[in-house]
């Protein structure tokens, strides 16, 4: 017995040594929970369309414009809960949306009309962005001096757990019967709670007090970080392109096989689990997370560049640029990704985590919301031009993100670790 546990130590101790697995304690807990949250929420993700259209009877653009207006009304819940968790600590703030986000989805199974689908995706929504709000203040209490890099093992574990969830989607999808996509809706909202329990396990971070004098100042007055808020909005639309634009541009404008619309971005998938922790390692000040943007810029538009190419090649050709394109774009998400953990915790005072978590999240969530219309737009309706043009978008975006940040980290040199500023 002795032995089996002095192995099973050494086997942990390896993981952990090589950042595969976390030291144990609140960051392992912590994400335990997140990446039981994404396992439930990606299978209800994959699967949702169609549980509203062959299962509820509601039309692709009745789904799609709930989904729209739940989204939207989802943004406004961020900045109003992130001050409530910066005023009465994050945990149970936390555990209350996930709570909210169980039961809303729960009721989902009663769906039967366009405005009771609507209402409870609204609902749904809001209490999903409130989660995340209030997660911010416990991913930066817990992540010690380095909060980029625990966001960053965060994020790969996540991807893990997505990766996962499709399994299970897959099969109900197969199935295409109605008790199996209950199942899954019914899953997700267990997730949620059992996602509470475990974060009720984490310890409870009292609220940081504000400096005598300044105040809480709003996050939403707060023009310098609104500034990079906007940079990384724009920056974040690249999300889209893997899982929008790029299955729609390969069916319907290369020669490029139908199923590698299905798994092109198989290759994004892996290289987020495997490389998210070690490309975050060197973003660890204000100034390097503005210059990883910057080389995300540069990605993007070296990326969006050979898929746009695809277009009018042989088959295989066409698969290899393709390949070749989403490898680049990823290595630009993920040095994206690096940088916007750095900067969203180090610009943000250590008093108001919570609100300016929101803000930040506002940022993003607007531009996902605004992007399939924008990529549809511009990639599909304009050829390679319009990717090519998109491409330069965020190349320009990351140019000027070093200025930025210079100007924003100048307004607090003395929240940032180890001298950020720099």
């Amino acid at each position: 017995m002795r032995t089996e546990a002095a192995k099973g130590e050494r086997r942990e101790s390896w993981l952990v040594a090589r950042g595969i697995m976390l030291e144990r304690g609140p960051r392992r807990t912590l994400a335990a929970a997140s990446f039981v949250n994404m396992l439930g929420s990606s299978v209800f993700t994959l699967t949702a369309a169609l549980y509203f259209t062959r299962c509820v009877g509601l039309s692709a653009a009745q789904v799609g414009l709930g989904m729209g207006v739940g989204a939207l009304v989802g943004l406004l819940a961020g900045v109003p809960v992130g001050r409530i968790a910066d005023r009465r600590g994050p945990r149970g703030v936390y555990r209350a949306t996930l709570t909210a986000q169980a039961v809303a989805m729960a009721l989902l199974v009663l769906v039967r009309s366009f405005w009771l689908y609507t209402a409870l995706l609204c609902l749904t929504e809001l209490a999903g962005s409130a989660a995340q709000a209030a997660r911010g203040p416990l991913v930066r209490g817990l992540g010690g001096p380095r909060p980029a890099r625990f966001r960053a093992y965060l994020r790969a574990a996540v991807n893990l757990a997505s990766t996962l969830g499709a399994l299970p989607a897959a099969l109900v999808v197969q199935l295409d019967s109605r008790p199996g996509y209950v199942c899954l809706v019914l899953g997700n909202a267990l997730s949620y709670l059992v996602t509470a329990v475990i974060v009720g396990r984490l310890p409870d971070l009292p609220p940081v007090q504000a400096p005598s004098g300044t105040g809480r100042r709003s996050a939403l007055r707060d023009h310098r970080y609104l500034v990079i808020t906007a940079l990384n909005g724009v920056l974040s639309m690249n999300g889209a392109v893997l899982v929008f634009a790029l299955p729609l541009w390969i069916v319907g404008h290369t020669h490029a096989p139908r199923w590698f619309a299905g798994t092109s971005v198989l290759l994004n998938t892996v290289m987020v689990i495997l490389l998210q922790v070690r490309t975050g390692r060197s973003v660890d000040s204000g100034a390097r997370a503005a210059r990883a943007w910057r080389q995300a810029g540069f990605a993007f538009l070296a990326g969006t560049t050979l898929i746009a190419c695809a277009s009018g090649m042989p088959a295989w050709s066409a698969v290899l640029l393709v390949l070749l394109g989403v490898g680049v774009h990823t290595l630009g998400e993920l040095r994206h990704a690096a940088g916007s953990f750095e900067l969203r915790y180090a610009l943000a005072p250590a008093h108001a985590q919570g609100q300016y978590s929101g803000v930040f999240l506002f940022g993003s969530g607007l531009a996902g919301v605004a992007a399939p219309s924008v990529l549809a737009w511009l990639c599909l309706a304009r050829g390679e031009p319009g990717w090519i043009c998109l491409g330069a978008v965020f190349c320009c975006a990351g140019l000027v993100a070093p200025s930025a940040a210079r100007w924003a980290l100048r307004s607090r040199p003395d929240e940032l670790p180890g001298g950020a500023a720099g």
